[in-house]
Parts: structure tokens; C-alpha cells; sequence
């Protein structure tokens, strides 16, 4: 019988009478799958592992394992190997002594365990640690010994909470490659926890986007980035932030329609693709504009795409980073403000028309912020730098203050209303938009 199904029905948390840690969340991993949970600090994550692993209990829903109603099995009885953000190793153990641990609680003897335990640290690499303490390892030796303890039990499934967070840049992406290659070489189903989007994007057969313990969306990192669910996930996956705009639609009786940016307007095709019909009946009401910054690019000699439209900005930074350069420009738009990635709370630079004021009122309330109608306005975030994000061809190299034309592909707009609702694409059949 295959082994590694992990399926959670309705699963909530809740700790004392406070919001729920964890709320109903329904998910299905597949015996082999490599799922990545994903969100900011604080939203379930770690508690949905632990749910998992039985060291939390639900406080409704269940969790099944292989088809069976796991609500009663202690953790031992799980077959589920767990790898925390600190090593956890014991100090007064040898590399081989702590590898080899789960094994001797199984009852096994060192000559029984012995080649399991070469087995593992052959598989990591680190054979020659086999004699050292933690004292005398490194932060990542100390982690691959910690993942090698969970290899050896040759387990039903991997859970790893953040292992890498407490490892500098280079072990980590040295760490990643190598459970990426791990999990492919053992086929064990994996549950991976992170708040790096790029580890996430880079590691998941599957991401499933937590926030505020709801499960957001749940699908291929391909998917995720090209069709996020809500504004939530718009936001939180992909490097360099995804552009937020706050607009209203504008459509005049003449069939053209624009969607005002503030000191701009961005007019949209026609006649209008299917997926952007659905504009029309959202004429004045706040929206929020999104466009990745590869859907933008500044204007050269050759002719505008047909289906590009210009806007005129000024370069307010330019971020020179090797391999690319970003350019942020200033179009004179209300940028939807994301004043911390930890605790997203988007709204716009300021209250300026009674639209506006609704689209603050709206998404304060989606982001969990109460505010009463008659209440003062909240502090207003610091503006960010430029509105607009721009990834600048090899060889340019603009400078502060430069006047800049961009074409912007309106054909790759993503389009939210003011409840963080993505409406172009449409929920379905929006695809074909993005060829």
C-alpha cells in the first residue's frame, strides 16, 4: 500500500477564546508530494504542522494519515519524522549517536542500526562528522545531521519547520538544493514551512498560502504566481513585489474605458478581451491595479506592442543588483501601500476623494484592521519609494530624476476589488490570458 497521504478536513486550532490559529482549513497532500506551506509569521503555519505531527490536538476537523483518522494516535504512532528551525541536537551525542537515536528507541542495537545510520550520512554528506559533537559542527552540519535523524527512521512522511531560517544566505540555498534532491531521491511526502516565498517557489511541487490561519490558495508555484487567488497572494509571492495601483474604472458612453491612476489615466483594449467585460459594471468603484514588473518595460525606439499603452514616469531609485537592475518610478498613482511584509495592511498613499476613503475603509476591514465609519483616519504608512517597479534592459542606465516613458501590457493586468477579490483574470477561464 503507497504511504504518505495526508489529508485535513475542516482542521481548526483555537487557544483559549482568541482567534483561531488555525481556521478550517481542508487540504489534500498526495504520498509522494513535496506541499510547502506558506505566509507571514504568525499565520498558522507552524501549528498546522504540529496538528500533523500530533503535537498539537485539533480543536475541530481531523486529520486522516493513509486514510485513517489520525485524531487518536500519538506522535510515535505516526510514522511522521519532524525537522525543527534549530537543529536540536544533543550535545553530549556524537553525529553518529544522534543520527542513530530514533533507532535505539526502536529498540534496535548499534550493530543493527550501524548501516542505516552510515546510510543517512552518506546520503548527506556528512560521513565525516560521524564522530564530532554539535559543539564541533557548524550551524548547516549541525542541520544536515538533524535532517539525517529524520531520514534514518525511513519515515512515512518528512515535516520541516523553517529549517533553514537560522542559516546565512549561501548554507541556505546550499540547503535547499540539497533537500530538493533528498525528497526526489527518497519520494517521501514532505511538508515544508516557510515564510520565504523564493524557497517556497523554488522547492514545492505545491504551495499552500496561509494568512491569519485561512488557507488562501493551494496550487503549483507556476499557478500561484500567475493566477493568485486574492491580492493577499498577489503580494506576497514574487521578487520584486508585484505593483499594487489603487484606480477607479472610468467607461464614457463613446465604448472606450480608462482606469484612473490619479495624475494618469491607463486606458484599457478595444474593444474589451472577455475576461475585462466585467469592468463595466465596476465604473467608480475603488479598485486595485496590479502588474508584474516583467509586464512593464521603459520605452525604446521600437514601436509599442500592440497591446502596450505608455505612461510617463520620473526615477525616483534605481536598485543596481547584478544580475538585473529595478527601476522605481514615480507615475503620480496611488500606490496600495505595503508597509511591512510580516503583517500586510494595504491601503492607499491618502484619503484624497470619497472613493479612496471607501477603498482605506474596505481593505482595512479584508485585512483585519476594524475601523468605525466616523472614526479619525489611521496613520498613514510612509510613502514608498516609486510607484511603479520596473526591471530595466542590460546595458540601460538611468539615473535619479530621469524622465522615463514605459509601456505597460494591459493585457496582463491583474484587476481586485475593493474586498482583495481577484476579478481579471475572471476565476475561471482566465488562462488564456496568459499564454
Amino acid at each position: 500500500m503507497t504511504t504518505g497521504a495526508i489529508s485535513l478536513r475542516e482542521v481548526s486550532k483555537t487557544y483559549g477564546r482568541r482567534i483561531p490559529a488555525v481556521n478550517r482549513v481542508s487540504l489534500d497532500i498526495d504520498p509522494g508530494e513535496f506541499l510547502v506551506l506558506l505566509g507571514p509569521s504568525g499565520c498558522g503555519k507552524s501549528t498546522l504542522l504540529r496538528l500533523i505531527a500530533g503535537l498539537e490536538s485539533t480543536t475541530s476537523g481531523e486529520v486522516w494519515l493513509d486514510g485513517q483518522p489520525a485524531g487518536d494516535l500519538p506522535p510515535a504512532a505516526r510514522n511522521i519524522a519532524m525537522v525543527f528551525q534549530s537543529s536540536a541536537l544533543y550535545p553530549a551525542m556524537t553525529g553518529a549517536q544522534n543520527i542513530g537515536f530514533p533507532l535505539r528507541l526502536d529498540r534496535m542495537t548499534d550493530a543493527e542500526s550501524r548501516p542505516r545510520v552510515d546510510w543517512a550520512a552518506q546520503l548527506l554528506g556528512v560521513t565525516e562528522l560521524l564522530g564530532r559533537r554539535p559543539g564541533q559542527m557548524s550551524g548547516g552540519e549541525r542541520q544536515r545531521v538533524a535532517i539525517g535523524r529524520a531520514v534514518v527512521r525511513a519515515p512515512s512522511a518528512f515535516l520541516l519547520d523553517e529549517p533553514l531560517s537560522s542559516l546565512d544566505a549561501k548554507l541556505r540555498n546550499q540547503l535547499r538544493v540539497e533537500i530538493a534532491r533528498l525528497t526526489r531521491e527518497l519520494g517521501t511526502t514532505t511538508v515544508y514551512v516557510t515564510h520565504d516565498q523564493s524557497e517556497a517557489m523554488s522547492l514545492g511541487d505545491r504551495v499552500a498560502v496561509l494568512r491569519d490561519g485561512v488557507l488562501q490558495q493551494a496550487d503549483t508555484p507556476r499557478e500561484l504566481y500567475r493566477m493568485p487567488a486574492n491580492v493577499f497572494v498577489a503580494a506576497f509571492v514574487g521578487v520584486p513585489r508585484i505593483n499594487l495601483l489603487a484606480g477607479t474604472v472610468l467607461a464614457p458612453l463613446d465604448g472606450s474605458i480608462f482606469v484612473d491612476l490619479g495624475r494618469q489615466r491607463l486606458p484599457l483594449p478595444h474593444p474589451l478581451p472577455p475576461d475585462h467585460q466585467l469592468l463595466r459594471i465596476q465604473q467608480h468603484r475603488p479598485l486595485l491595479i496590479g502588474v508584474r514588473a516583467e509586464d512593464v518595460r521603459i520605452a525604446g525606439p521600437e514601436r509599442a506592442g500592440p497591446h502596450e499603452v505608455a505612461l510617463r514616469g520620473v526615477v525616483e531609485q534605481v536598485e543596481y543588483q547584478g544580475h538585473e537592475t529595478l527601476v522605481h518610478l514615480g507615475i503620480g498613482a496611488q500606490p496600495a501601500v505595503v508597509p511591512a511584509l510580516e503583517a500586510p495592511r494595504f491601503m492607499p498613499r491618502a484619503r484624497r476623494t470619497a472613493p479612496n476613503g471607501a477603498l482605506q475603509t474596505t481593505l482595512a476591514r479584508w485585512y483585519g484592521r476594524r475601523e468605525e465609519p466616523d472614526a479619525p483616519p489611521p496613520p498613514v504608512p510612509a510613502r514608498p519609494v516609486g510607484d511603479l517597479v520596473v526591471r530595466a534592459e542590460a546595458g540601460m542606465n538611468p539615473l535619479v530624476g530621469d524622465r522615463m516613458p514605459v509601456l505597460l501590457n494591459t493585457r496582463r493586468l491583474f484587476v481586485f476589488d475593493d474586498q482583495g477579490r481577484r476579478l481579471c483574470p475572471a476565476p475561471a477561464g482566465g488562462a488564456q490570458l496568459f499564454g
